[in-house]
């Protein structure tokens, strides 16, 4: 049950959201799991995955997660509004969004969660602004440089990834417009989520019904933007971790396709600080183990301190 009250705050039982603008005036909707302001646990910023929802995070919607999350919808999506600067969406915007965010919720340091392409957006966080950030904990993603890591199991030299992926992408943004009236109307529910569950992009999903709420909240958005927003993004080159001395830990995918598995561990070695876990899960990892990656959280959190 949902409920409407003055300045744009929707609130249900499990997520409140709250309109912030960022720096360049742009309006984003930003979420927290903890409407009523109840949960006794650390408080973490997620950095989610690119045009994706809170309904994509199962374990943190549990009443007794012990973890507070503040976290925002990107640019035009999910009720965010698009700049009047259309290419205003790329990474450093996504910076500066969090931050607002963070500012919004009177958060003067936390540690960053990031999925696929948050990831990009925490590190490049980290190493903007250090004295807002306590630690990293990256799940299915890589610190930049994102598209030249994607179809990872294929092994693939990162040039001809990259390639592959941005003229995909490309391809699908041309296309948007005849695409989205179709994607908009296909019926997403439990059976479509199971059979997704055995294509090998994605795998079996461990609340097949909240994942059908991820993927309706993320066909809302048009086909064309959403993959403007990833081009966008794909010009964010990788992040040099040296200067970042917080401790991290990364979660990654074995069969992940959009994040590869081998250049998050390297990742993870050419950090001082760094953890690194490896599941039998698609780039959905969260998804399809919420309460082993969940544990990972809690861990990571504790060391943190």
């Amino acid at each position: 049950m949902e409920k409407t009250t003055p300045g744009a705050v929707t609130t249900d039982a499990r997520v409140r959201f709250v309109d912030v603008l960022s720096d360049d005036g742009t309006r984003i909707r930003a979420w927290t799991n903890d409407p009523e302001g109840t949960i006794d646990g650390p408080t973490v910023l997620l950095c989610n995955g690119l045009g994706t929802s809170a309904w994509a995070w199962p374990a943190l919607l549990e009443p007794d997660c012990g973890v507070r999350v503040v976290s925002w919808n990107h640019r035009g999506v999910g009720g965010s509004a698009r700049p009047s600067d259309a290419n205003r969406v790329g990474i450093t915007e996504f910076v500066e969004d969090g931050l607002s965010v963070m500012d919004h919720f009177g958060i003067d340091r936390a540690v960053l969660m990031g999925w696929s392409m948050g990831v990009n957006t925490m590190f490049e966080l980290a190493l903007r602004h250090p004295e807002r950030v306590t630690g990293l904990f990256a799940v299915c993603g890589v610190p930049g440089n994102t598209f030249a890591t994607m179809l990872g199991p294929l092994h693939l030299p990162h040039w001809a990834a990259r390639i592959a992926t941005v003229n995909l992408s490309r391809l699908l943004k041309l296309s948007g417009r005849a695409l989205t009236p179709i994607a908009s109307r296909l019926p997403i529910g439990a059976r479509t989520v199971s059979v997704l569950g055995h294509t090998g992009f994605m795998f079996r999903q461990a609340d097949p019904e909240m994942t059908a709420r991820a993927i309706k909240e993320l066909l809302a958005t048009p086909i064309e933007w959403y993959f403007h927003l990833a081009l966008k993004t794909s010009e964010h080159a990788r992040v040099s971790l040296s200067p970042i001395s917080v401790p991290a830990y990364f979660v990654a995918g074995t069969y992940d396709v959009l994040s590869g598995a081998r250049d998050m561990a390297s990742a993870s070695e050419r950090m001082q600080q760094a953890g690194y876990a490896e599941l039998r899960t698609s780039h959905f990892a969260q998804m399809e183990q919420p309460d082993v990656v969940h544990q990972l959280l809690l861990e990571f959190l504790e060391h943190v301190g």
